[in-house]
């Protein structure tokens, strides 16, 4: 890594504002990325990380400032622009077309030698030399649905290659994929990079961007709050510099006696979207007292299982869920609840909370009609607003009132709405699926301490979450889940990220 002082600015931009009602996104940014670098921009959520790439990729534009490129002032107005001056983005969730030839997907939106028809032949011939020169090894007559997430993050890179851009923009690029993967990844990306290219990684994950950067920008709430390289910096100190305080970055558990097995699940088996089983006879204890992680990669199984446990996924015959001696396996979502069972789901805003709903009513969303909510079948509103000005202080929801709509809180005090609602009841089996995903790093410390103040309760907790570093810190003993079953269960002191890593790409020989 490192760059020399004579290598080309690629990209730069001056004092970039762009504001929107109510909000400053950016103000007086400046940042340039250079060929045969990797310029790394770091900050929590809205921070302005994602407007400012925007701006480049033609999305947005800019109110006060100037872009130039290679030493040009451009104003690009368009995606379609964006990729004419050799600027490619790889978004975090992929812009793919599933049931379409990874040779399919390359070639949409380009225009073809053989109008109206696409010259696929060409098209798969100009993928595999691709393919070699960067070691992406993709099929390009391969079908994208079969593609292993690593594999179609590949196919992301090589559209952008496809279209020859210099300049590439990655968000969030490792959000699901194993540390051999994001191995691999970085592989592939350091060779761009030694072929003349600039990048721009946008990330979370500190030991990433230590590992891969070799300039590190940091922004906050919208400024730059300083720039530096990884061999300057810590994780902690580009944790400082992102929330403007220390920040705990691993989770600090104490001891803590484990009781019994407050849930238990024996083979269980659950059919998937496609009908076929997505879990597979699947057995496993979750004890008082301790937290249990389940590891794995997006779309072994995870969410169906989760959705068993919580009451909204029917389980095959044979199998059975039972809650502190309780059988819950055929019980409602209800009956659930009322036994102690509390669930966070992976996906927040379509199955966490309504959207035109205000945070207060979301608050109550799950016990609007208990007792102490309702008075002769009318909600008591007074209550309600009690209950609910004290979950917001006890959980730190930054939020304008109890009556703003819970869609324009930003990402991590959402997450706190749905932790503050399912924590209150002081739940006996807690259930949190990807409870810090696209969360801030200020917000996930608070969320992993809420986690653990639970475990010292002595509920028992299950965390369902592709993100090995909140697993390995969290968890007193982790599950590997691989094709829908537990292929390996680990106590965390033994836990190596390495070994874990294999098992959840399926390497069971480790």
């Amino acid at each position: 890594m490192g760059t020399s002082n004579t290598t080309k600015v690629l990209l730069e931009m001056r004092g970039i504002t762009k504001r929107f009602p109510g909000v400053i996104a950016n103000e007086d940014v400046d940042f340039d990325v250079r060929n045969g670098e990797v310029h790394t921009l770091l900050g929590e959520n809205g921070a302005g990380k994602s407007t400012l790439m925007k701006i480049v990729f033609g999305l947005y534009q800019a109110d006060e400032g100037e872009v130039l490129l290679r030493g040009e002032p451009i104003d690009i107005r368009s995606p379609s622009e964006a990729i004419a001056a050799r600027i490619g983005m790889v978004h975090q969730h992929f812009m793919l077309v599933p049931p379409l030839t990874v040779a399919e997907n390359v070639a949409l939106g380009l225009s073809s030698s053989r109008r109206p028809f696409t010259d696929l032949a060409k098209v798969s011939t100009r993928i595999s030399e691709i393919s070699d020169a960067h070691g992406l090894a993709v099929d390009p007559s391969t079908e994208v649905w079969r593609l292993s997430v690593g594999e179609r993050q590949r196919v992301e890179i090589i559209k952008a290659l496809y279209r020859d851009a210099e300049l590439l923009v990655l968000d969030e690029p490792t959000a699901v994929l194993t540390p051999q993967e994001v191995d691999d990844l970085f592989v592939i990306l350091r060779r761009m990079v030694d072929d003349g290219r600039g990048l721009i990684f946008i990330s979370h994950k500190l030991h990433e961007v230590m590992a891969l950067s070799d300039r590190i920008t940091v922004l906050r709430d919208g400024r730059v709050a300083g720039s530096t390289t990884p061999a300057e910096a810590t994780r902690e100190s580009l944790a400082r510099m992102m929330v403007g305080r220390e920040v705990r970055l691993t989770p600090h558990k104490g001891k803590v006696t484990v009781g019994d097995a407050r849930l238990s699940i024996r083979n269980l088996t659950v059919i998937g979207d496609r009908g076929t089983p997505a879990v597979k006879n699947l057995s496993l204890d979750v004890l008082g007292g301790e937290i249990l992680g389940i590891a794995g990669v997006s779309g072994n199984g995870q969410r169906e299982f989760a959705e068993a446990v919580a009451g909204l996924r029917h389980t095959e015959p044979g199998g059975t869920i039972t809650m502190d001696g309780a059988d819950i396996t055929t019980s409602s979502t209800r009956v659930r609840r009322n036994l102690g069972l509390a669930y966070v789901p992976e996906e927040r805003m379509r199955d966490g909370v309504v959207a035109e709903f205000s945070v207060s009513e979301n608050l109550v969303l799950v016990n609007h009609g208990s007792r102490e909510f309702t008075k002769r079948g009318l909600l008591a509103t007074g209550a309600i607003r009690r209950r609910s000005t004290e979950m917001v202080k006890q959980f730190a929801v930054k939020t304008p009132t109890i009556d703003t709509p819970i869609a324009s809180l930003s990402g991590g005090n959402i997450q706190k709405v749905v932790m503050a609602r399912e924590l209150s009841a002081s739940p006996g089996v807690l259930l949190a699926c990807q409870p810090t995903r696209g969360v801030d790093i200020g917000s996930a410390e608070y969320i992993h301490s809420r986690l653990i103040e639970q475990r010292e309760r002595g509920a028992a907790t299950l965390v369902v979450s592709e993100d090995l570093d909140e697993i390995l810190g969290l968890a007193d003993r982790i599950a590997v889940m691989y094709e829908g079953e537990i292929v390996a269960i680990i106590d965390s002191a033994d836990a190596k990220r390495e070994e874990i890593g294999l098992l959840m790409a399926g390497v069971l020989e480790t």
